[in-house]
């Protein structure tokens, strides 16, 4: 499978290559964008960049950052279950917890919080996903990329607009926006969106469904022109998320059955203001936010329909933001930006885990009586409590500048960026409990022990980065669209602590007092450091034939240091850890086609291959050497053709289109021992588009293929989750435009 996908990418190459000589070439047209720190026509920029407009948004029902990266080569957002695991995987870089690998911002605003990623949009216009590290620019997170997402502005739009969609397992999308500009001046929205589902698939044991949901958003969005050269905007947005969890099958079994109440929670807010001034030469822009985030995710950590124990993760945070870019406008073969970025976030969290009846006899009554067969011990009660409680204040600033110098064909471009970033955690684990000791030589009590643990520390990073970034364009010619690109770049993923390992940490503190287990070093199990690395990139940007064949083509290479790597631990141990997995190195392909066969009839294909394997990383039992990175899919594909068929009359056209989406091979664990194959989910839709109404009909994994999107290790025991099955549904939309 492998060679025959290669070998249909390199056949693609070559004929674009050999059509990019054709001289009927026109240039590309140039893409209109608000982006204030990139340059408006991307088909120039030495970036991977995948572009989806609003037909493209629509058309495919994208409301979320995981919908509109299907179309995207290397890039992976799997369903971990509930919109607080959105996890992005990018040419091999991505975990699962904590920090993120691509960035986001919405509007120019960068989206602080990972668990923040995955909400619904109802009026978004357009997406930029630029892949490879984009540091230089956007600073933190951004190692593998950074995902733009622009919302409809009232001063390009006014009208109302109307969605209801209906979907297999009693899903629902209701929503809409008015879009006005009362003035000249000043454009005002205001949107509304709700959805619903039953969910999917069902918890054997107590035969209700796991993947309910429930979601509710609301935005306000203000774009003045208070007066010449100037420009106001602000975006107010409030999203509550109510979701039922899990759908993990244990693997021995096949089912999905657990005891206890598996619930996501979340309430977030933010505010982005972003003020800009153009003078005669220059462009000064201010993007300021303010996020808050306040969720819970509570679960059945062992996910068996044994009483084992309970997590519950509670947080609020709260995140401000400021960035200033400076940039000259005049003409000229030189330019340049430069810039100024500071935030803050502070995060409280409670993350109590609790022992219940199984998990107090086999993790702990069990292994103590082994050990002291004479003197067994019983716990007092059949259920308690290690507590955790965090506190973490963190904060950075940046300075940032790009120059760009334009020799005939050839545009030069460098940038740097110096970042230092301050975290703090303090926190406060305790446990208050106790156990009888018997004598089974005289069948009596020995003794009585209280355990009272109330730990309190405080640990701290300060990090500074330089993340350099270098690059070349080649234009042949003024007349022709092409564009060749090769790129340096050096970015970063920040580190952090480990808050879910102190839980265990607590747990072996108590088993230590009763003689056994072991004690853990706090500051090393639960800091790990920033993850770095460098990417080399050659590609291309291609069109031929009157723009009827555009494509993309790259290859790439990243050597990663201080990989970060979500583990667990061994044994029975009930939590889960980041670690810096020594070395590892990305290299692979990437190709996006776009070709207008006929007049009404288009093809899209993207493709993406990534070897991402360790060089090195030993794990204190295992040389792990060579064998490629989990969780990172090594093939990514998606392909569609549609055709529109003309109905008569202005805005009158039925458009049938059919698609294919896979992903694979993906390793599940270090060893490579468990791994997903390569699948492939097909998809259609049929869409009736009048003067102001449009009803689609669609379908997705129409095959009923089954896949699974996860997989984890709990007290030994091996979980999978469960991809969605066939999904049928109707959309349709209102557009009213004034």
């Amino acid at each position: 499978m492998k060679q025959r996908i290669c070998m249909a990418v390199c056949a693609t190459i070559a004929a674009i290559t050999a059509l990019a000589a054709e001289p009927d070439t026109l240039r590309l047209a140039e893409v209109t964008v608000t982006a204030i720190k990139q340059s408006a026509d991307l088909s120039r920029q030495a970036s991977a960049i995948t572009v989806l407009d609003r037909g493209d948004v629509e058309r495919n029902n994208v409301m979320t950052s995981r919908a509109a990266t299907t179309q995207v080569p290397n890039v992976f957002i799997p369903d971990y279950g509930s919109r607080m695991t959105s996890t992005i995987y990018v040419r091999g870089i991505g975990t699962r917890i904590d920090q993120p690998a691509v960035g986001l911002t919405v509007d120019n605003v960068p989206v602080m919080c990972k668990e923040n990623y995955d909400v619904d949009l109802v009026d978004i216009g357009r997406v930029e996903t630029l892949r490879g590290p984009q540091s230089t620019l956007f600073g933190r997170n951004t190692l593998g990329g950074v995902m733009n997402v622009y919302t409809l502005s009232p001063l390009n739009y006014q009208g109302t607009r109307v969605l209801a969609q209906y979907g297999s397992h009693n899903t629902w999308r209701l929503g809409g926006g008015h879009y006005a500009r009362p003035k000249p001046q000043l454009g005002l929205a205001a949107t509304a969106y709700y959805t619903s589902t039953e969910g999917e698939f069902t918890n054997q044991y107590n035969g209700r469904r796991t993947d309910w949901e429930r979601q509710g958003s609301g935005r306000i969005k203000v774009d003045w022109l208070p007066a010449d050269g100037w420009q106001v905007a602000n975006v107010l947005s409030l999203s509550v998320s109510r979701q039922g969890g899990y759908p993990y099958e244990y693997l021995a079994t096949g089912q999905i059955a657990y005891n206890d109440t598996c619930f996501y929670r979340r309430t977030s807010v933010m505010d982005g203001l972003t003020v800009t001034h153009r003078g005669p030469w220059y462009s000064l822009s201010s993007i300021t936010s303010y996020q808050y985030i306040n969720d819970n995710m509570t679960l059945d950590q062992d996910f068996t329909t044994l009483p084992y124990f309970t997590l519950t993760q509670a947080r609020r945070e709260h995140a401000v933001t400021q960035d200033l870019v400076l940039r000259d406008i005049a003409a000229g073969q030189y330019h340049w930006l430069a810039g100024l970025w500071g935030f803050y976030r502070h995060m409280t969290m409670d993350a109590p885990v609790t022992f219940k009846d199984t998990g107090i006899a086999s993790l702990i009554e069990e292994h103590v009586n082994e050990a002291i067969p004479a003197y067994p011990v019983m716990w007092d009660t059949r259920e308690f409590v290690l507590g955790s409680h965090f506190t973490s204040p963190t904060w950075g600033m940046a300075a940032y500048h790009q120059s760009t110098l334009q020799l005939g064909q050839w545009t030069l471009t460098a940038g740097v960026r110096l970042d230092y970033e301050h975290s703090t955690l303090r926190y406060h684990s305790e446990t208050h409990t106790g156990y009888s000791i018997w004598n089974r030589h005289t069948d009596s009590l020995h003794g009585h022990e209280a355990i009272d643990i109330d730990d309190r520390g405080h640990l701290s990073k300060d990090v500074f980065e330089i993340l350099p970034r270098l690059s070349v364009v080649w234009q042949p010619s003024e007349n022709r669209p092409h564009t060749i690109h090769a790129s340096v770049s050096r970015g970063s993923k920040a580190g952090g602590f480990n808050t879910q390992m102190f839980s265990d940490v607590l747990q072996q503190r108590l088993m230590g007092m009763m003689g056994i287990g072991a004690s853990y070093d706090v500051d090393r199990i639960v800091g790990y450091k920033p993850e770095r690395a460098w990417n080399y990139e050659v590609g291309a940007h291609l069109a031929s034939g009157n723009n009827r064949l555009t494509a993309d083509v790259g290859l790439f290479y990243m050597d990663c240091r201080n990989r970060q790597l979500t583990v667990f631990p061994d044994g029975t141990t009930t939590g889960r850890v980041m670690t810096n997995a020594g070395q590892t190195r990305s290299l692979g392909v990437e190709a996006a086609l776009q070709a207008r066969l006929t007049e009404r009839t288009t093809l899209v294909a993207s493709y993406g291959w990534c070897d991402a394997r360790f060089v090195k990383y030993h794990d204190g039992k295992a040389d792990y050497k060579d064998k490629q990175v989990p969780y990172s899919p090594a093939h990514t594909l998606f392909a569609e053709a549609r055709h529109n068929i003309g109905l008569g009359g202005d805005n009158r056209t039925l458009t049938l289109a059919v698609n294919v989406q896979g992903a694979g091979h993906i390793h599940w664990n270090e060893a490579n021992t468990v791994t997903q194959p390569f699948y492939a989910l097909l998809g259609a839709n049929a869409t009736l588009q009048l003067k102001h109404i449009g009803l689609q009909l669609w379908g997705t994994n129409l095959t009923g293929t089954r896949y699974r999107t996860f997989y984890f290790v709990s007290i030994g025991h091996e979980f999978l989750q469960r991809g969605h099955g066939r999904a049928l549904g109707a959309t349709l939309r209102l557009n009213f435009n004034t």
